[in-house]
């Protein structure tokens, strides 16, 4: 397997996880995890059209490239604070009520 496919791949996995958090309300997502910088960066040039199920999970027009894709994770990136711990992930860990 070359690198560029490897790079594909995490990406793809990446891509899964993003429509995963989307599905979650606004209120109650976590920051977007740190870890997605990495595969974003790899493909961020690549030209090449994603399936149209991972352009749907970016939420992107079907033929869209994997560097499309990128863009809209570094975006979810790009303007926080905070990141958020993998235990924390797609959700806001929440403490229980005191009973």
């Amino acid at each position: 397997m070359s690198v560029q496919q490897a790079a594909k791949l995490q990406f793809e996995r990446i891509g899964r996880e993003f429509a995963q958090w989307r599905l979650v309300p606004d209120d109650e997502r976590s920051p977007a995890p740190a870890w997605w910088w990495g595969p974003a960066i790899d493909v961020v040039d690549e030209t090449e059209a994603m399936s149209e199920d991972l352009c749907a999970g970016f939420e992107l027009p079907p033929g869209s490239s994997y560097g499309s894709g990128a863009e809209v994770l570094m975006k979810a990136l790009a303007a926080q604070t905070a990141l958020s711990w993998p235990d924390e992930f797609p959700r806001k860990f929440r403490q229980p009520d005191p009973a």
